[in-house]
């Protein structure tokens, strides 16, 4: 089954509800129609995530078709360790965060010095502030140490973290799109904040760190 062959389609339909697990059995024998099932059935959940991360809905429609590309590349290494929704998941929110750090290298986008203090004193990001030409460069450097700070989390932590504190989504929102359940994404939100905390604490003034609660 060819990569190029597969184009992502431009619109959803009805599908037979067979389980992922069938479905990706007949995806790694080359079964389009698996694979045609696959985009229907997440694609408007992944241009929702991808639509947090980057600019505008051409981007996201980018994302999503690079992450398309990707599972089929690296469908036969999936090792079902976790669930397809949370593995695609994961693809998708690296493939989106590359996007994004893209754009920001072509973009100033505002004080993230502000936004690393409000994410150590409340364990979320804030909101960028007003853009601040004379603070660019000291703003790019930030955005990587919090972007390197995502990056180091294991998998399932930077997944929820960047859901709800990036993306913005609420835990119940979360909870469906991973297929977990709430008490395993209060714990993996609150170690991913943590250890956010504990990586972006050498960067701030230590009073401005806050205990967690």
């Amino acid at each position: 089954m060819s990569v190029v062959a597969m184009p992502v389609p431009p619109a959803a339909t009805a599908v037979p509800a067979r389980p992922d697990a069938a479905l990706v059995r007949a995806l790694r024998a080359r079964d389009e129609q698996a694979y045609l099932t696959l985009v229907h059935r997440y694609t408007p959940l992944m241009l929702r995530v991808a639509g947090g991360h980057v600019g505008s809905r051409a981007a996201a429609e980018d994302v999503v078709q690079d992450t398309w590309v990707a599972v089929l590349r690296n469908i036969d290494g999936f090792e079902a360790r976790s669930s397809f929704k949370t593995w695609l998941m994961r693809i998708l929110v690296n493939t989106a965060r590359t996007r994004r750090a893209r754009e920001a290298r072509a973009v100033c986008m505002g004080s993230l010095p502000e936004e690393i203090s409000r994410w150590a004193d409340t364990g979320r990001p804030g909101r960028p502030g007003p853009l601040d030409p004379e603070g660019c460069v000291l703003a790019g450097e930030s955005r990587r140490v919090v972007e390197d700070a995502l990056a180091a989390l294991p998998p399932r932590q930077r997944t929820v973290v960047e859901l709800r504190d990036v993306v913005g989504w609420s835990s119940e929102e979360v909870c469906h799109a991973l297929g977990i359940s709430p008490g395993n994404q209060r714990l993996l939100l609150h170690r991913g904040r943590l250890r956010l905390r504990e990586v972006l604490a050498p960067h701030l003034a230590p009073a401005r760190v806050a205990p967690i609660r």
